[in-house]
């Protein structure tokens, strides 16, 4: 679900708030917690956008889901965003925050798709490579694909790197298939 301009507000303000008061690293700890624990329930995301249940209830449901676990800014946080009846964006500004904190932080998000798993080796030399070329701290995602037959294929935003064999086969196609003509 793409993110709403309601919801990256909250997300800029938060972390806006947490840079004033220098809590950034405690807040993004908690906010990436009550982010996974929404990636991992999608029965809590649909009770938290339904329009029928009342912010008393949700409220309620979030403390005791989250509050043992949650440092006081984030607790408040949670209530601003219930009683501003928001509580059904909180998805949302909990991914929104994330990729703030990445901008600021200087980290770049790198899709990596392989057609074998690399080992720790490969994947750390990966690693220190991109964020050597990108002069950023890289989050890196592999996703192993065999379809690709060899080779790697690497996003860097909007950059696709493709160095596949399935690729290099394609391109051998189509020049082969233009020289014929």
């Amino acid at each position: 679900m793409p993110t709403t301009k309601a919801a990256r507000r909250y997300a800029t303000a938060l972390l806006e708030l947490a840079k004033e008061r220098d809590e950034v690293d405690e807040l993004l700890s908690d906010i990436e917690y009550i982010h996974n624990t929404l990636e991992g329930s999608r029965e809590l995301v649909l009770f938290l956008q339904n329009p029928v249940i009342n912010f008393d209830d949700k409220t309620q449901a979030l403390q005791k889901i989250f509050f043992d676990e949650l440092e006081e800014p984030t607790k408040l946080f949670l209530k601003l965003l219930s009683r501003k009846d928001r509580i059904n964006l909180l998805d949302q500004v909990t991914e929104a925050f994330i990729e703030k904190y990445k901008e600021y932080a200087g980290i770049i998000t790198v899709e990596v798709f392989v057609a074998r798993e690399l080992n720790s080796e490969q994947q750390e030399l990966l690693h220190k490579n991109l964020e050597q070329k990108t002069q950023k701290k890289v989050d890196m995602n592999i996703t192993v694909d065999e379809e690709l037959k060899g080779g790697m294929a690497i996003r860097i935003e909007d950059t696709v790197i493709d160095g596949t064999v399935k690729h290099k086969l394609k391109e051998l196609e189509e020049s082969l298939l233009t020289t014929v003509e």
